[in-house]
């Protein structure tokens, strides 16, 4: 029997169209429009597409959008320069500069000048720190392993008690996914490219978070039967037969894993249209917090 798939679609539009009507009802009661900066270095085209994505979901559910853009040349001090004065905007509420930024810049450094109230990405050192600390609660949470969570809590299923696996240990999506599931009283094994029989540790996991970029790496024999599979990625593989000379494919051999899944996510139309969803809904907590003092 055939997996129920994980609709992120879906959910992902009820996500917008909640931030949506909190960022109306925050506008009615206080006079209060919930604001997002993206700060956009260079004229990488995926880095503008993404941006441009942003601010077409500002615009769809009534947030403010501020788009700053800086030459590729921008130094350090200029783009510091940049983010101090959105911090100090109280019409903005939250700060996103777009990654990877040109290699001159230490981008690090510039994550860590966003105030953590401002840092709606999640990725800024004081909110991951706190993100690991038991009974600590960090402003925000990258919003890709936050997505997940939330396409979760969707299926219905108890997340604790469940051994996880999650493929992959980058700071975007890998390590705060761990955390998550961690907090949500999981057992969790992070597996990289470094793990040794990988395959053992999958088959004896009831979910599987794949974050590893390898086209269709994780195959139907390497899971245990009745498994929850998340496919966080994303990558193009030649198809000659599609009009665009590719498809789009995670890092799950979706058809042979639905086969033996309970729930999977698909790609496209999984965890992808959760990240510019979550980062709507932390923008609105943004101002909403702002709007409290606190």
């Amino acid at each position: 029997m055939s997996a129920r798939l994980i609709d992120g679609k879906r959910i992902a539009l009820e996500t917008r169209l909640a931030a949506g009507r909190a960022a109306a009802e925050l506008l009615a009661r206080t006079g209060i429009v919930p604001g997002l900066a993206t700060v956009l270095v260079g004229e990488d085209p995926a880095s503008a597409v993404y941006v441009g994505s942003k601010e077409r979901a500002c615009k769809e559910l009534g947030i403010a959008s501020f788009g700053f853009r800086l030459p590729a040349s921008a130094s350090q001090a200029e783009l510091e320069a940049q983010v101090d004065a959105l911090n100090a905007r109280p019409d903005v509420h939250g700060i996103l500069v777009q990654m990877p930024l040109p290699e001159h810049l230490d981008s690090d450094a510039i994550i860590d000048r966003i105030h953590p109230r401002k840092d709606v990405d999640g990725f800024n050192t004081l909110n991951v720190g706190l993100l690991a600390q038991r009974g600590r609660k960090p402003d925000f949470v990258a919003c890709t392993p936050a997505g997940v969570m939330v396409l979760l809590e969707h299926t219905g299923l108890t997340i604790a008690g469940m051994d996880a696996v999650v493929l992959g240990r980058s700071n975007i999506v890998g390590l705060p996914m761990a955390m998550l599931l961690q907090r949500a009283d999981a057992t969790v094994t992070v597996c990289h490219s470094r793990t040794r029989h990988l395959a053992d540790h999958l088959r004896r996991a009831d979910l599987v978070v794949a974050a590893i970029g390898r086209p269709e790496y994780v195959r139907a024999d390497m899971l245990k039967p009745g498994v929850v599979v998340v496919d966080v990625g994303i990558n193009r593989v030649p198809d000659p037969t599609t009009n665009k000379g590719y498809r789009l494919v995670g890092d799950v051999d979706f058809a042979a894993a639905r086969e033996v899944a309970s729930w999977i996510t698909p790609v496209p139309g999984g965890v992808g249209p959760m990240t510019i969803a979550m980062l709507m809904r932390q923008t609105v907590q943004a101002a909403e917090r702002a709007a409290r003092g606190s």
